[in-house]
């Protein structure tokens, strides 16, 4: 048996058990894949971090769900360089590059470390792919009616590095009434089975903030329902400035409201650049620490 400490981080909100909790393992080198997959089921998060070392970058996280690995994860990235700075692993950088499986990505820290430490995080280029599956399907899957979907935005997938299904939402009161059967995402999804579902809709509870979200896991991934989702969010920067406001000046900045649902209110703050025809997007937040303990695998 070995035993691990896991850093137990709360993304997108200075307030602990709000945001995103995300683990995070400061000794990977030792560890193997195995070993990373059997810790974040054991650790129950949505997500769990890896640091390493990079022979391409400033350094490499690996991102594991309890159910898999996957490319890329905001809220456990904010949450991991977060760990990094306030155990002083960091120096004084203030700019550095990441290693993931969806690319090396940059990220630039506040450094008014003791006034609250903001993170911005670079993310994929955006991409989208048509929906062509059958929106009463969806919506039965999300515990809605179809006519809860807005039909004059389009549905389709989006990823600013992990695919997911972009659902514009009517009305806000449409999402206390959401429960999702994850079972039934990978037959409605047939495009693309294993992508999560992401309803949104422009009514927020924030009167700054621009979008209102809930997020809910692909089968696969071992979980329900992720609080607050900083690639998501990314992606839902790029649907906005594409399919909502093209004329907006350049850079669009968006604040995303998420995790009221599950009484962990969290906010991302999405910068939107174009540049020859092509979207840009940061993602940008805090995080705080919650607790350590320890599993043993």
């Amino acid at each position: 048996m070995k035993t691990i400490k896991v850093y137990h981080y709360d993304a997108f909100s200075h307030i602990p058990n709000m945001g995103n909790p995300a683990g995070v393992v400061m000794d990977g080198e030792k560890l193997s894949d195995d070993d990373m997959q059997k810790i974040a089921e054991k650790v129950g998060f949505n997500e769990t971090a890896f640091p390493l070392k990079s022979e391409k970058a400033d350094l490499k996280i690996r991102f594991f769900t309890p159910g898999h690995e996957i490319n890329l994860c905001g809220h456990a990235t904010m949450a991991t360089i977060y760990a990094l700075k306030t155990k002083g692993l960091l120096g004084d950088q203030t700019e550095w590059t990441i290693e993931t499986k969806a690319g090396v990505l940059s990220i630039t820290l506040d450094p008014h470390l003791n006034k609250g430490i903001y993170i911005t995080m670079q993310q994929a280029t955006p991409q989208f792919q048509e929906f062509n599956g059958s929106l009463e399907k969806l919506a039965s899957a999300m515990g809605i009616q179809e006519e809860d979907i807005e039909t004059n935005l389009p549905t389709l997938y989006g990823s600013t590095g992990i695919w997911t299904l972009l659902v514009p939402i009517k009305n806000l009161s449409t999402f206390k009434a959401m429960k999702p059967n994850n079972k039934h995402f990978p037959e409605v999804l047939q495009e693309m089975p294993k992508a999560s579902v992401h309803p949104f809709c422009l009514e927020t509870y924030d009167v700054n903030a621009h979008m209102h979200a809930r997020h809910f896991s692909s089968p696969y991934s071992g979980t329900i329902e992720d609080p607050v989702t900083g690639t998501a969010s990314g992606v839902m920067g790029a649907y906005y400035a594409n399919f909502l406001n093209k004329e907006a000046d350049s850079p669009l900045n968006l604040l995303i409201e998420q995790g009221h649902e599950m009484g962990r209110d969290g906010r991302i703050h999405v910068t939107v650049t174009l540049n020859n025809d092509q979207y840009g997007i940061e993602v940008k937040g805090t995080a705080v620490h919650v607790k350590d303990f320890e599993v043993s695998i």
